[in-house]
């Protein structure tokens, strides 16, 4: 096996042992039972506030619709406190998921490299960008009947 193949490989099993470890996470959060509570409208312009209006993932300006992130993952012992949320557009917050920090950093670094690609248009860019097209008209369908 080639060097390449191999390191494939291994960055294939990586992403893999991190789902792995992140659905632990989950199983162990629901076995004890945890409930998450909803935030009182102060709090939430309290959350808000901290990043004056900004989405802690992007950066963006927040307007319309968002939503209060956890710092520290419920799934991972997070409480359900103003201090352990920031605010996030609901785009972003269901891409930021519950990932992990090296898995999450992990992901930016290959859609930057999918975005190179595809911008460069190279074969590989190509059948990611039309994979993706297809994906997002099914997920805009998906919202659209619902």
């Amino acid at each position: 096996m080639s060097t390449l193949a191999a390191t494939a490989k291994r960055l294939a099993g990586r992403l893999r042992k991190l789902k792995k470890a992140r659905r632990r996470r989950h199983l162990r959060s629901a076995e004890i039972g945890r409930r998450r509570t909803a935030l009182t409208a102060r709090q939430r312009m309290a959350v808000l506030a901290k990043t004056a209006g900004r989405c802690h993932v992007c950066g963006g300006k927040i307007v319309g619709a968002w939503q209060a992130d956890h710092v520290l993952a419920h799934s991972g012992g997070g409480n359900h406190s103003e201090d352990n949320y920031l605010p996030t557009h609901v785009l972003c917050n269901n891409y930021r998921w519950d990932y992990l920090p090296s898995e999450f950093q992990l992901i930016l670094k290959l859609g930057v490299w999918a975005a190179n690609e595809i911008r460069h248009d190279t074969p590989i860019g190509q059948k990611l960008a039309t994979r993706f097209a297809a994906k997002e008209a099914r997920r805009v369908r998906r919202r659209t009947n619902n």
